[in-house]
């Protein structure tokens, strides 16, 4: 029965279609696997090595192949010296035979009377004839070329034509001596074998300086392709990872300017998509962290605008009995208490103002502006404000257009010119500047007031930040959010806004904005 029961239930499942499902799904996981398996391996060190190894096997083929060349180049000339060496020696040997015999034959002749002859005159004849026979065979058994060849038969039957002249007619005791034209004949043939070997070493050596020609040619071909294959090969892998930076960039800027609504995702090796992985996490993160902002500041303003108005209300009706009561403290209380509301009301605007910097409805309302336009709109608004404390202006306005949203743009100038007018003393300069830097805009706003401290000058585009200057009586206070929403606005538009040092003889603030001319999305 035990036995029994496991069978029964793998018969059960493989009727069923469970197996079919499992099968399917492991035949799904074995492929998930490999290929996360292959995108962990691309890696940025393992696409590093890759190109190193891709840039350096072509080189090695290439050494290779010249090395192999030169060996095989090497050994040919090795084996054309060794030849031209041994069939100089034989045709040398060959030649210097010839003069011998045919010094020999003449003195055979010389000595044409049998009775001057001596025996040993004909043996030497025959000796040096045989070592001239020899030197013929030594020499047509080092496979020289057939025009050679044939000079060497050619000259070779010239020698027997004199030899027979002379033995047959020493037989016959008649010797007819061989005619000038044999021996004449016998010298063109030698040298007619000279030249043509001359001829054979120098076409033997041409051959091997063309083919040396074409080795090198070969090599200089072979290499420049296996140049542009490498070079083909590195180009893909750096377009890989410049498009995964291109995109790494991209989603920086995009966080960089409070962009958040799109995914980062970034393509390439796996080292790149743990950033881009890491990247979108910060993105839902800000994302996060930017709507509880929104509804926090949405809820403080909502929480603070009821109570105010109750406060206005009664502070309204206070300055109306005031105004009735002859009590001077009465009318400064009540005025303080109305100016007070108008500042908290003035904050809790500023609030909701700044909470709604990085919008999507904001950020995305992009276009050209013309800045000196813009800059001159801002300057025309302000001219109350100027004549009021008799402040004059100084201005270096080029034509300037950059890629932004308009009301970030103008908010920006008016922050800085309210500033600038609220801090300069009565009489006294405003210098203003506008011109191109490079591929970027670059906004200064100087004035004459009392300026910012050293040490405050990392806090004062921080929200609701005031400096020692701002908590002087003279000045109005406001509620400590212009600055910051400058520089929320300035990177919306992937600038920077700095506090510089003043210029020579100057003590005011100077306030200088940059803005890239095309701003990315």
């Amino acid at each position: 029965m035990k036995e029994l029961i496991p069978n029964f239930v793998l018969d059960i499942f493989r009727k069923s279609d469970l197996s079919k499902l499992w099968s399917k799904q492991r035949g799904r996981f074995i492929s998930l696997c490999d290929r996360i398996k292959f995108k962990n391996i691309l890696s940025l060190k393992s696409l590093i090595v890759l190109g190193f190894v891709i840039a350096v096997i072509p080189l090695f083929f290439a050494v290779m192949y010249a090395a192999f060349g030169m060996r095989e180049t090497s050994a040919l000339g090795r084996t054309i010296n060794s030849q031209v060496f041994e069939q100089t020696k034989a045709i040398r040997l060959v030649l210097q035979k010839t003069a011998d015999i045919e010094r020999k034959a003449r003195l055979f002749v010389l000595l044409s009377d049998p009775a001057l002859r001596q025996p040993y005159e004909q043996q030497s004849y025959e000796s040096t004839r045989a070592s001239f026979k020899q030197a013929l065979s030594a020499l047509l058994k080092l496979h020289v070329d057939n025009k050679i060849a044939l000079l060497v038969n050619e000259l070779s039957e010239k020698e027997n034509l004199i030899y027979q002249q002379i033995i047959g007619s020493a037989s016959e005791n008649n010797l007819k001596l061989p005619v000038d034209e044999a021996f004449q004949g016998l010298r063109e043939s030698s040298s007619s074998l000279s030249r043509e070997f001359e001829s054979h070493v120098d076409h033997e050596f041409n051959e091997l300086r063309q083919q040396s020609e074409s080795l090198e040619q070969g090599l200089l071909i072979k290499g420049a392709v296996l140049l542009a294959i490498s070079f083909i090969f590195i180009t893909i892998l750096l377009a890989i990872l410049s498009h995964s930076m291109r995109q790494l960039d991209t989603g920086i800027r995009r966080l960089g300017s409070g962009e958040l609504e799109e995914p980062i995702d970034v393509a390439g090796p796996s080292d790149m998509r743990y950033l881009g992985n890491r990247l979108e996490w910060l993105r839902t993160h800000l994302m996060e962290l930017e709507v509880s902002k929104q509804q926090f500041m949405h809820n403080v303003a909502r929480e603070i605008d009821l109570p105010l108005e109750s406060i206005r209300e009664a502070a309204e009706l206070l300055v109306n009995e005031a105004n009735e009561d002859p009590d001077s403290a009465r009318q400064d209380f009540a005025r303080l208490l109305c100016n007070n509301v108008d500042k908290l009301k003035t904050v809790s605007e500023e609030l909701v103002r700044y909470s709604q910097i990085n919008s999507k409805s904001e950020t995305n309302r992009k276009d050209t502006v013309n800045m000196k336009n813009l800059l001159e709109s801002v300057i025309k608004d302000f001219q109350s404000s100027l004549q009021a404390k008799s402040i004059s202006l100084k201005m270096l306005i080029r034509p300037v257009e950059i890629s932004g949203i308009h009301e970030q743009l103008r908010n920006i100038i008016e922050q800085l010119m309210s500033n600038a007018v609220k801090y300069s003393p009565t009489g006294g300069e405003i210098r203003i500047m506008l011109r191109y830097s490079g591929s970027q805009m670059e906004l200064e706003v100087e004035d004459e007031g009392p300026g910012i401290e050293p040490d405050e000058r990392s806090h004062v585009f921080e929200p609701f930040f005031r400096g020692k200057t701002a908590q002087c009586d003279e000045y109005v206070e406001g509620p400590g959010l212009g600055l910051a929403i400058v520089k929320e606005y300035v990177a919306n538009h992937q600038g920077k806004v700095d506090i510089i040092d003043s210029r020579e003889d100057q003590h005011g603030a100077r306030i200088r904005v940059q803005i890239p001319l095309t701003s990315e999305t």
